[in-house]
């Protein structure tokens, strides 16, 4: 077992988080509690945690690359993910493997290199494929026993900071001793 800040993994999965070049995140259930606001005039909110924004642009300053799959289509999720840098956004998508496997192709990347962060059972297919198939702590029951790893956090409330984290420190620079990213 290896010590994170947010409680203990396996060796095994430390091993994994060590070797990824590229994470990929759902939105909804994932950034998001899952909750959608809709306003009387057709207006839709999200609510994003800024915990989860620092965690990005720490991990892509590191050179870990970033991309997004989300069913929905949302110009929110087009201006919180283009605020975070994250350069690969694909919206509209339920058929998430395929998106995935166009992005091993186009980053030339093997699936030991990918790690994948999701809620719900569509989600599935990549977190089985890839090198680390993570779930946030209260995704759905299946997805819960399909996953490699399950955050301590839920989503939208850090659960991707907790992962970009456990990169950081993977890759010593996640200052433990403060909690902080150096």
């Amino acid at each position: 077992m290896v010590t994170t800040p947010y409680g203990a993994i396996s060796a095994e999965n430390y091993q994994r988080a060590a070797k990824i070049k590229l994470l990929i995140c759902d939105v909804d259930g994932v950034f998001s509690d899952g909750r959608i606001y809709l306003g009387n005039q057709g207006e839709e909110l999200k609510a994003f945690h800024t915990k989860d924004g620092f965690g990005i642009k720490a991990i892509l300053k590191q050179g870990i690359n970033v991309a997004v799959i989300t069913g929905r289509q949302s110009n929110i999720v087009d201006n919180r993910m283009k605020a975070l840098g994250i350069p690969y956004v694909f919206q509209g998508k339920e058929d998430k493997l395929t998106v995935y496997q166009s992005l091993l192709t186009t980053l030339n990347l093997t699936t030991q290199e990918v790690a994948y962060i999701g809620d719900d059972v569509v989600d599935l297919p990549v977190i089985q494929d890839c090198g680390l198939g993570i779930a946030v702590n209260d995704a759905h029951p299946l997805v819960l026993q399909g996953a490699d790893l399950i955050t301590h956090t839920k989503g939208g409330f850090g659960a991707v900071r907790e992962i970009c984290d456990l990169f950081l420190q993977c890759h010593k620079q996640l200052n433990i001793t403060r909690g902080k990213s150096e």
